[in-house]
């Protein structure tokens, strides 16, 4: 076992859907992401073993830790208001359950959805670019499975240890003041904004907006993850914030004129991302 280019930690997914289950989350998105662009990729997850959602997961090398359920979304509409909830929930992952010879991988990608990386990976992975999409962090939920908004408690002790953080205005609830908050201490801070496009911030400052093309939306599942797996790969192998963003911006806007996992970079998209 050698250390894969890409490593996410975070849990694969499985949403309740009126057509069946379907696979989701980040590690499914930016993973196949990253390996439609060439990289080897490989997460440490958590998921039930026989979840008919695996079936479905790109290439991506697994080490996965036992748990009886998996972590289950669904979400239920009344009119335009969307209640998800929370079925059940995977195991906790923490920097045991990595291999030890997947610690040397260039890029870290902590994908927490249900509150499940401890933070204190942040700090494990020395010389590493490691970067974080803090969503999960940023729900709670209640008894019934009901996911709300909370603060993201550890904030602003990672983010100026984090190489890189990517979250969506959504995150935060478009609250200007946290984000220029959350902007001041990163080292490297992006604000996805969907059609918008997205904002960066480097070292303590706002720096530049990226835009987005207009496209038709067909299904809007995993744009931000894309992003995010556009976006590390390309700062990884380039260092050129800008560039990542551009290029993150357009693949994010081209998935989502397709259906789910076919919103992947295609062999023609990824290649002109990588020129």
């Amino acid at each position: 076992m050698t250390a894969p280019d890409y490593l996410l930690i975070g849990h694969i997914t499985h949403d309740d859907t009126p057509a069946g289950p379907r696979l989701g989350g980040t590690v499914s998105y930016s993973g196949g992401t990253a390996l439609a662009l060439g990289l080897r990729v490989a997460a440490v997850t958590s998921i039930r073993d026989d979840d008919p959602v695996l079936a479905d997961l790109p290439a991506i090398e697994l080490a996965r830790v036992p748990s009886q359920t998996s972590s289950i979304f669904e979400n239920i509409y009344q009119g335009e208001r969307r209640i998800q909830y929370l079925k059940s929930r995977a195991q906790a992952l923490r920097l045991e359950h990595v291999p030890a010879a997947w610690c040397g991988a260039p890029i870290i990608h902590l994908a927490p959805l249900t509150d499940e990386v401890d933070p204190a990976l942040a700090e494990a992975f020395p010389g590493a670019l490691v970067a974080a999409t803090p969503q999960g962090w940023m729900r709670a939920w209640d008894a019934a499975g009901v996911i709300r908004p909370k603060a993201w408690e550890s904030a602003d002790r990672l983010l100026p240890i984090l190489s890189a953080c990517i979250l969506s205005e959504e995150d935060i609830g478009r609250d200007t003041a946290l984000e220029a908050h959350y902007g001041g201490l990163a080292r490297l801070l992006v604000v996805t904004r969907a059609a918008q496009g997205c904002t960066v911030y480097q070292n303590g400052a706002w720096a530049f907006d990226a835009p987005a093309p207009a496209v038709p939306v067909v299904d809007a599942t995993g744009a931000g993850d894309v992003f995010a797996g556009v976006f590390l790969t390309l700062l990884a192998r380039t260092g050129d914030a800008r560039r990542a963003a551009e290029q993150a911006c357009y693949l994010a806007s081209m998935s989502v004129t397709r259906v789910g996992l076919a919103g992947l970079p295609t062999p023609d998209e990824a290649h002109a991302a990588l020129v």
